[in-house]
């Protein structure tokens, strides 16, 4: 897909998203011509930069595997990645507040390019240790490539906000073919198994890195005495929507983090090829970002929460497929569901987050957020690898309690969505 061709994805269109008010339309004028060029330089960096992240997931267990003194700590790595982020979410949501998104960005950069270095020696030097301690540095770009589909609505009218929100998500569908091909291309190339990949991932950061100072992103207005400070991080966890939101955009990632982290090693373990394990997180990294193109139509159609419940249905019935067979159909079948549910669930609860807050309170939100988001799927990710490998006698035992564990928190995120629908809307 060539970059010309992505402009007719982003037509203006007057019909509003009502799904909840929101609350910053008439702080200032907004451009979407400069909002589909940021929603372009935006998809391009989640199909460069973001092509690390399917590399990473498709070999970090597996390398894990290789390193741990335990094999329940396989999934240690992916866990310090995602906790990495966690624990950058804050820090950096705060830095783009004062000094805009391109500096959190570049930051975001160089902790993925510095992360690979780190986890390369770790492989060179064979030391499980060392190998973690990237994998948290990697933690930093990813937190950095979470906020993506943040800085796409920044200069967005309300109308566009939606879309400009799934488009950006709709990079990671290049990134969905480029990784996995990458992985298959480097990992051979050294004796040492993996090395190659994570020297291409420094690569990738830093080419990738060149595509940001084509943003065209709002300054942040320096603060004075008389600049709104919005509400309070206490007071924001008492607006229901903003939990909600929270509620099932933690509940899609953790249970998407929770299958994939696992998907290798089940697959490994059934006797299939480790290529067919990367062509199956390739089809299901896919299945995330393909129905990008149309869900910012369709939440400003039929609304984020709408939107939420069926992905959490799609969700749910990942599970049944993959608890149906250990077959190559049915991992095809249950990791594309999950990519879909995922996509419906995360890009619909970031639109009713979006919705829910306003520009001074952007900081604030965006980062407790993804805190909140990305520590529960560092729980996920570690619980992932002591399901798989600790909870049963062989690797079906083990893929079933993993599937299994989707279940209560699929309760939570829809009983959230319904004490939503049902409670009477008030104002700020």
């Amino acid at each position: 897909m060539c970059a010309a061709a992505l402009f007719p994805l982003f037509p203006f269109s007057k019909k509003r998203f009502s799904d909840h008010r929101m609350t910053d339309v008439a702080h200032a004028p907004v451009d979407d011509a400069a909002a589909r060029r940021n929603v372009l330089v935006l998809v391009l960096a989640q199909a460069i930069l973001g092509s690390q992240m399917p590399m990473i997931f498709v070999v970090g267990g597996l390398a894990g595997q290789m390193l741990a003194p335990n094999p329940c700590l396989a999934t240690l790595p992916i866990s310090l990645i995602v906790f990495g982020s966690m624990t950058t979410a804050p820090w950096l949501s705060n830095l783009m507040q004062r000094s805009g998104r391109k500096t959190g960005f570049f930051v975001g950069t160089l902790g993925g390019a510095v992360g690979a270095m780190v986890s390369a020696y770790g492989l060179y030097s064979d030391s499980f240790l060392i190998f973690l301690f990237g994998s948290y540095l990697t933690g930093i770009y990813m937190s950095a490539q979470g906020f993506f589909r943040f800085a796409a609505s920044d200069a967005a009218s309300e109308s566009f906000r939606p879309k400009a929100i799934s488009y950006v998500m709709a990079g990671g569908l290049l990134s969905a073919l480029i990784g996995p091909q990458l992985v298959k291309a480097t990992n051979d190339i050294s004796v040492i198994p993996f090395l190659g990949v994570y020297v291409a991932v420094v690569g990738l950061n830093l080419f990738g890195a060149v595509l940001f100072p084509f943003l065209k992103l709002p300054k942040p207005a320096p603060r004075t005495a008389e600049t709104p400070r919005g509400r309070t991080r206490a007071e924001l966890l008492r607006d229901p929507a903003i939990v909600v939101a929270m509620i099932c955009a933690m509940v899609a990632y953790s249970l998407m983090n929770l299958v994939m982290t696992s998907t290798p090693l089940a697959v490994v373990g059934c006797g299939f090829e480790q290529d067919t394990a990367a062509d199956i997180v390739s089809a299901h990294v896919l299945a995330m970002f393909i129905p990008s193109f149309f869900t910012g139509h369709l939440i400003a159609r039929f609304g984020a929460t709408k939107i939420v419940a069926i992905g959490l249905i799609i969700l749910a019935g990942a599970g049944v497929v993959a608890l149906s067979g250990v077959t190559l159909e049915n991992f095809f079948i249950a990791l594309i569901l999950l990519g879909v549910g995922w996509n419906f669930g995360f890009i619909g609860a970031t639109t009713m987050l979006q919705a829910a807050h306003s520009p001074e309170e952007r900081g604030t939100v965006q980062g407790l957020n993804d805190a909140v988001v990305f520590g529960c799927v560092t729980l996920a990710s570690l619980a992932s690898g002591g399901l798989m490998n600790c909870s049963g006698g062989d690797v079906v035992a083990g893929w079933t309690a993993v599937n299994l564990a989707m279940a209560p928190f699929l309760v939570l995120a829809g009983g959230a969505l319904i004490w939503l629908a049902l409670k009477p809307k008030t104002a700020h």
